[in-house]
């Protein structure tokens, strides 16, 4: 069978970026090739999520204008990865017959199978009914055939996939950043999010594999490292309870935590905790410039933590940690699992360990918010508008409530706030976020700050002609829709003054102006630089970089 061609379009977070470029790295090894555009595809593929109502969206529109085109090309495989497929299943290809698998975020170890399979199905269909037939490989981890095994049983390939992830070194003019996975699934069910559903119980995974994915990462050239997980500072592996398949060892289901924050709330003998891993990852692979995490769970973090953040340079400024409401009331509708009280605490500590201005390391915190929750009041509103200002962050993602199916809130809580308040106090929250971020990029005018250089601004691309594509980095792969720029983009540079754009350790956008006939882009894309703070907008900051 000659060597297929195939286009990966990925929706969401940081964990469905990281999903795609492990599954790349896989269908790469088995001789697959990429290509960022759809229609020079013979399988494209979906990874899908399910937290917002926009991208699923754009994945139903997606299907609808994919399916002409399988009715002339009855060869075409089309597959739905991640949440949508595990939270829809084989409704899914009910709904939309084109779907020739579905695979769930749990079975990505499943997929190269699943696409042998599909396209060998689809061959031998006869032409008069491709676009009416389905070939369904499906790989849930809903499947009573997976519901047998012990749930270490259930992640032993997933984590194989993990550890076989393709690091080649990285190219001239790439990012040098990477998504590191230490934990899996989520034990909370907030009563509006699906994803305990769809990704399954929190499992955390062996510090060794973590350490060893890491030092391959810097091996290769990767100078950043960004941690991923729901809850990733409930992070904690018991050595002793550990579990070996294969001679592989497994991650470990995750547990409920109701500790202080006090340094010993989750230590014990032979086991490492989030803050033991984030020192060990400092110490033991010191070519990492910076490591970051994400996402922060407001209760339960320990002082153990934020000391190894004071302690170790590297590790970045910045804590992701929502909040998601300011009322009591709401936060327990939304089964938090905390009160205002407790993250207006969190912050304050967070903040008198961690903020050092005075040496160019202010803490920075962004967080999620949701308006219109079920049952919100105008008092409960208020009440969020009020923790806004009061936790001051850097950004905080802010969205309407939309029902999702699968969760709590879709079948047991009215959605009755009317979509015009919903839109209104949206608006209300984002101004007043927008102020407060505009204030907080003011107070860096005249400080200095190390800046990891991403590559040209926006501005500078379009100066120069490259087609500006937001993406995830990855080679031949999308994210929402749209191709990253590939790392040619710098190879017929003119020389000269160039504008590039970098990210402090408190990821702070910052603008600044090179002469790229003394520096050229290649030798400063991926390194860090000094650069003082000039003037400062509500969305980023523009500097002169220090020789």
């Amino acid at each position: 069978m000659p060597p297929r061609t195939v286009y990966l379009e990925t929706y969401g977070c940081q964990m469905n970026e990281l999903d795609s470029e492990l599954v790349a790295g896989r269908l790469r090894q088995l001789g697959y090739r990429f290509t960022p555009e759809a229609s020079q595809a013979d399988v494209v593929l979906y990874n899908t999520c399910s937290v917002r109502e926009r991208a699923e969206q754009k994945v139903w529109s997606r299907l609808g204008e994919i399916k002409k085109r399988k009715g002339d090309e009855p060869g075409l495989v089309v597959g739905v990865l991640g949440c949508m497929a595990e939270r829809d299943g084989e409704a899914m290809i009910d709904r939309m017959p084109v779907v020739d698998i579905l695979c769930g975020p749990g079975e990505l170890d499943k997929l190269p199978e699943l696409i042998d399979n599909a396209v060998r199905t689809r061959a031998s269909l006869s032409a008069d009914a491709p676009a009416r037939r389905s070939a369904n490989q499906v790989a849930l981890q809903g499947d009573t055939s997976r519901r047998s095994g012990t749930l270490a049983a259930a992640g032993d390939n997933l984590e194989l996939l993990d550890l076989s992830r393709t690091i080649s070194p990285v190219d001239e003019g790439r990012s040098r950043s990477a998504y590191v996975r230490i934990t899996r699934g989520c034990n909370k069910f907030c009563t509006y999010c699906v994803v305990p559903h769809t990704r399954g119980a929190e499992m955390h995974r062996p510090p060794e594999h973590i350490l060893d994915e890491c030092k391959r990462l810097a091996d290769a050239g990767v100078i950043e490292i960004t941690l991923l997980g729901q809850t990733v500072n409930h992070y904690r592996f018991e050595h002793g309870a550990s579990v070996s398949i294969g001679g592989v060892a497994q991650p470990q289901k995750g547990r409920t935590y109701k500790g202080s924050h006090h340094r010993d709330a989750f230590s014990g003998e032979h086991v490492t905790t989030f803050a033991d891993l984030l020192g060990r990852i400092h110490d033991e692979v010191p070519s990492v410039q910076r490591l970051r995490f994400v996402t922060s769970y407001p209760r339960d973090f320990g002082d153990d933590v934020l000391e190894v953040i004071r302690d170790s340079p590297r590790i970045c400024r910045y804590l992701h940690v929502p909040a998601q409401s300011g009322s009591n009331r709401v936060l327990k509708t939304m089964n938090r699992g905390y009160t205002i009280e407790e993250y207006d605490e969190f912050l304050d500590r967070a903040r008198s360990i961690l903020d050092q201005p005075e040496i160019g390391r202010p803490l920075m915190i962004s967080g999620d918010v949701i308006v219109g929750f079920p049952t919100e009041t105008d008092a409960d509103f208020e009440a969020t508008i009020e923790m806004v200002k009061r936790s001051r962050a850097k950004n905080q993602f802010i969205f309407k409530y939309s029902p999702r199916p699968g969760t709590v809130a879709y079948d047991r809580i009215p959605d009755d706030v009317p979509e015009a308040l919903k839109r209104s106090r949206n608006n209300t929250l984002l101004a007043i976020q927008a102020e407060i971020s505009d204030e907080i990029s003011r107070e860096q005018i005249g400080r200095e700050f190390e800046i990891l250089v991403e590559g040209f601004s926006r501005n500078e691309k379009k100066k120069r002609g490259v087609d500006v594509k937001p993406g995830s980095g990855m080679v031949g792969l999308t994210v929402g829709g749209s191709s990253p720029a590939l790392a040619t983009e710098t190879e017929t540079e003119p020389a000269g003054l160039a504008q590039f754009s970098g990210r402090t350790d408190g990821d702070q956008i910052v603008f600044f102006d090179v002469d790229t006939s003394a520096t050229p882009a290649d030798d400063l894309i991926g390194s860090i630089v000094r650069v003082r703070i000039d003037d400062a907008g509500k969305l980023a900051l523009q500097g002169t970089r220090i020789k």
